[in-house]
């Protein structure tokens, strides 16, 4: 039980990228993220209970499906930024992304936390126990959290809108290139 709950919160470590790009966005507001841990948490849980029939029944790796969905989200994100930024004088100030990005990145890391717990309850079972969608949805939280809070500081905050967006998007195809790179054992 114990190397599963550690194994829950070790392979959360993607919220901090979902915690710096919620973050940087302007218009997203704390309740958003604990909006979207709530949703976090239950699709935890439905991983939980379906995780030998639906992992199965997958016909590819899921590692797969969450490093092109984090990469495609990235760049999305980044170059959606450099288009509207062209459309623009460049001194204007670019308009955030709104809701419907957020609600992306939000459905995104629910997905992918609920095909992390249905790996760990697969690889742990039968030994598998409810403490694995709480571990890696009360992760997901904190961690996604802390970042949050961090990247609204007086000193982080007064980053320029371009880097802001770049380093979001960065961070979310860092993290579906090491899901990726990892499936492939590539260290």
């Amino acid at each position: 039980m114990l190397l599963s709950v550690l194994a829950g919160l070790v392979v959360s470590v993607d919220a901090l990228f979902i915690g710096i790009s919620l973050g940087l966005q302007e218009k997203c507001k704390y309740i958003y993220l604990v909006i979207i841990n709530i949703f976090l948490l239950a699709l935890c849980f439905v991983g939980f209970f379906i995780a030998a029939e639906v992992y199965e029944l997958i016909p590819i790796d899921p590692d797969y499906i969450v490093g092109f969905a984090f990469i495609g989200l990235g760049l999305y994100y980044i170059l959606n930024y450099l288009i509207k930024s062209k459309k623009n004088n460049k001194n204007e100030i670019v308009k955030e992304n709104g809701i419907g990005t957020i609600a992306t990145i939000g459905a995104v890391m629910s997905l992918e936390a609920m095909i992390i717990t249905m790996g760990i309850t697969f690889v742990f079972m039968p030994y598998g126990t409810i403490f694995i969608p709480l571990t890696v949805a009360l992760a997901h939280f904190i961690y996604s959290s802390v970042c949050f809070f961090l990247v609204r500081t007086k000193y982080i905050s007064k980053m320029p809108l371009a880097l802001s967006h770049y380093l979001s998007g960065a961070g979310l195809i860092i993290y579906g290139l090491m899901a990726l790179l990892l499936e492939i054992e590539i260290y």
